[in-house]
């Protein structure tokens, strides 16, 4: 029987792979609190815990008639973004995957009421949501005496779902892990709030600092519901969805009702672990959240 060792609810924002000392530039001489906080992550939690898989849940991969998971034996070659290709240009990635997962996963959809689609194309486009968080916590640290590194693949969210799609997604995936023999770590990769100054403007909104999240409603809704995830009140989180759609989480946020959707809901009371600070993105809310798997389980 598969389980769930552990899930993260991680931003994956440009700014971490930019050299430090761009960085610094952009927030006031200090280093974000993203970056060293992924290291941290990767030396407590990913070079420690015993897991199989990963699975990315991916808020910049936009579908439209369907929920799709990567089944490719490995993705590998070089990466630029269409949205940044000065700051992310012709990084080398090289990923193994877990194509009996991702087809394990997409056999669970008729039984939840929605569509998923596991599609091994070599082609298939891969994003920073994905490539940014791999290659803090997935590129192996000695390729040479650690084989070839942990196998991840990546879900899209699916643009025309809704709360309750997503929620059924996760079900899904939950009940093909569980009935696995993979120990798997979830990574929910996006952000909280995610309204982006204007052109006109958004240079003088770089700082990492939350005064420059783009409204003060928006601020006010990621604190609180950070505060809620430290406390492990995902029921409170979840019955709040319509108000904190008005503040435009990223991707309706889907990456992490697909999340909680496979750790049982409202019934999962696991507390977060943060590891980073709340800071803006040119407006946007991101925070790195860890939650552990309970002693007697996931859910409640």
């Amino acid at each position: 029987m598969g389980e769930i060792a552990a899930a993260g609810l991680l931003s994956h924002v440009p700014t971490i792979v930019l050299p430090e000392v761009t960085r610094r530039e952009l927030n006031e001489g200090r280093e974000i609190s993203l970056v060293p906080g992924l290291r941290r992550l990767r030396a407590e939690v990913f070079d420690t815990l015993d897991y199989d898989t990963v699975v990315v849940l991916d808020s910049h991969w936009a579908t439209t008639v369907e929920f799709v998971v990567t089944a490719q034996q490995r993705r590998a070659g070089l990466y630029t973004s269409e949205e940044l290709p000065r700051g992310m240009c012709r990084v080398p990635y090289d990923i193994p995957g877990d194509p009996e997962l991702a087809h394990a996963v997409a056999a669970r959809a008729g039984a939840h009421g929605t569509w998923i689609t596991a599609v091994d194309d070599p082609y298939l486009p891969i994003y920073y949501a994905t490539v940014n968080l791999w290659r803090y916590l997935g590129v192996p640290d000695d390729p040479y005496l650690g084989a070839e590194g942990k196998r991840w693949i990546s879900i899209g969210v699916c643009q025309t779902a809704d709360t309750e799609d997503f929620l059924r997604l996760g079900r899904a995936l939950g009940a093909a892990i569980q009935a696995s023999d993979r120990k798997v770590v979830l990574i929910a990769s996006g952000a909280l709030s995610h309204t982006f100054w204007p052109l006109r403007e958004i240079r003088d909104h770089e700082p990492s600092d939350p005064a420059h999240i783009r409204t003060a409603a928006a601020r006010e809704a990621d604190l609180e519901r950070i505060a809620w995830f430290e406390a492990g009140e995902h029921a409170k989180v979840l019955g709040t969805m319509p108000h904190f759609l008005t503040v435009k989480p990223e991707a309706r946020f889907g990456h992490y009702l697909m999340m909680i959707g496979a750790l049982g809901e409202a019934a999962c009371t696991a507390p977060a672990r943060r590891y980073s600070d709340y800071e803006n993105s040119v407006g946007t809310g991101q925070v790195h959240l860890w939650f552990d798997r309970p002693e007697g389980g996931w859910h409640a």
